[in-house]
């Protein structure tokens, strides 16, 4: 990190930038996952955030490859490696559906709804409405929480079991809703939520 930033690691200047973003975003996952507009605050030059937001992308461009390279449910470890990257540290709740052929073959990975630090709107007409644009046979819900503990609420219970409800009408299967945050993730099949 300290590399990226100084543009190299013997810079006394870039040792003490980084050791102030690793302070103010609590590590380098939190770096990587900080939004332009926090980078700023903390004396970011444009290009040190363009950097930050490659070495990001990049990050969660392979994670996501490797879990596609098969179907899902057989690949479960590097889905939930992916989604730990991609979610983990990201400071606002985002929900997204992952959209799964009949083998369960990823056809689509969407963003359905980006909120505050502890609700985004899910609406399941929309989700199972994409589901039938796309003509997917199964979804995998999956949204972060921001506080780090990946523990279902009543609320995300009540959303999912609506949105089963609603993909049952369409014969389309819901494989699983998975919650993801810095201490780890939660499987509802797993945890015999539906």
């Amino acid at each position: 990190m300290v590399a990226v930033l100084s543009g190299g690691p013997s810079s006394p200047a870039g040792r003490t930038t980084a050791a102030g973003l690793v302070d103010a975003f609590g590590g380098l996952a939190g770096i990587a996952a900080a939004d332009e507009a926090a980078l700023r605050r903390e004396g970011l030059s444009e290009a040190e955030i363009t950097i930050l937001t490659r070495v990001r992308a990049l990050a969660v461009a392979m994670a996501r490859a490797e879990a596609c390279r098969r179907p899902v449910l057989s690949s479960w470890k590097a889905l939930t490696s992916y989604l730990r990257t991609a979610l983990a540290h990201a400071p606002r709740e985002q929900f997204r559906a992952l959209y799964l052929d009949k083998r369960n073959i990823l056809i689509r990975e969407e963003w359905r709804a980006d909120g505050t630090v502890d609700h985004a709107p899910v609406y399941p007409r929309e989700v199972v409405r994409r589901a039938l644009e796309l003509s997917a046979s199964a979804v995998i819900l999956v949204h972060n929480h921001p506080s780090g503990d990946p523990t279902p609420s009543r609320a995300d219970i009540e959303m999912t079991r609506r949105i089963i409800d609603a993909a049952q009408v369409f014969n389309i299967q819901v494989h699983d809703h998975v919650i993801v945050g810095r201490e780890g993730t939660q499987s509802f099949r797993a945890l015999g939520l539906m």
